[in-house]
């Protein structure tokens, strides 16, 4: 019999996540903070919503969390009505939100004194992955549980890696963060000097495409640079989040990341400038404003 699986977070990610779930035969059990985004997505397949976390556990086997931040899943997990008061023995917790390492490995040892266990497992991808189930999932745990949860990974995703032990999933997605917001930045200070220069944006981007500058950032992203249409698949904010974490990891490990630094310094001015919710790739406005030129 499979498993029934409980899905709290439906945001961006999370329903687009949870929709494919469904769609592939999941006996899903639904939570959100605003019930009536649950209720919206239960309504397509006559599927259970829950009062709070707690009755999700209560009913599942595997539990899913996709939330914005460290705070949010620590109270969805630990907090009053949280997975952890309804967690059933020999259940599994998946937490496919991107938060502190610490936090994560905190979480985990809680799961574990209830006789549960648990996945860290970050995704890559944004809304356009999260709606092809194309996300890159990189996880954090036993390779008995990562076994159990592939067959959920392999709807949701197009590549799941086991990394390491728990908490590994969220060092390895901070990396992942650092390298997708550094290369929107190198992808915005291009464009500008090229269209600057006299050079379409468009011919910009189709030239590096073709070289060893191309990147999966700029394929995904280039009709939200040329346009500016900056809707968000993954929010300036959040990012900001994100590399936060990866600052603080590589202080914990003694690691220098100058260029991080800068770039999260960039997403803070966005954020300050009423651009928080605009897609990240609207960290082109930065460069724009700085050198008084719009692509």
């Amino acid at each position: 019999m499979a498993e029934r699986v409980g899905f709290i977070g439906l945001g961006i990610m999370g329903k687009p996540m949870a929709k494919n779930l469904m769609e592939a035969g999941y006996d899903l059990v639904l939570h959100n903070r605003s019930p009536e985004k649950a209720e919206e997505l239960a309504k397509e397949a006559n599927t259970e919503v829950a009062a709070s976390p707690r009755e999700v556990a209560e009913a599942c086997d595997v539990v899913i969390t996709m939330l914005p931040d460290s705070p949010d899943v620590e109270a969805a997990v630990s907090g009053e009505g949280g997975v952890l008061e309804g967690i059933r023995d020999g259940a599994l917790l998946v937490d496919m939100s991107t938060i502190s390492p610490v936090v994560t490995r905190e979480l985990a040892e809680k799961v574990e004194e209830r006789g549960a266990s648990m996945l860290d497992a970050p995704v890559s991808g944004g809304d356009v992955g999260a709606i092809n189930g194309a996300l890159s999932i990189m996880v954090g745990g036993s390779e008995e549980d990562f076994e159990r949860a592939k067959p959920l990974f392999d709807v949701m995703g197009k590549a799941a890696t086991l990394v390491g032990p728990v908490g590994s999933g969220q060092v390895v997605k901070a990396c992942n963060q650092i390298v997708v917001a550094l290369n929107i930045e190198a992808v915005s200070e291009a464009l500008v000097l090229g269209s600057k220069a006299g050079v379409a944006p468009e011919k910009v981007i189709e030239a590096l495409s073709g070289g060893l500058a191309g990147s999966a950032v700029m394929e995904a992203k280039k009709e939200k640079f040329l346009g500016h249409d900056f809707e968000p698949g993954f929010k300036i904010e959040l990012h900001h989040k994100d590399l936060g974490i990866a600052l603080s990891a590589g202080r914990e490990y003694g690691v220098t990341l100058p260029v991080t630094a800068i770039v999260d310094q960039m997403l803070e001015a966005s954020k300050a400038g009423g651009r928080g919710g605009q897609d990240h790739s609207a960290l082109l406005r930065i460069i724009e404003d700085l050198s008084r030129h719009e692509i």
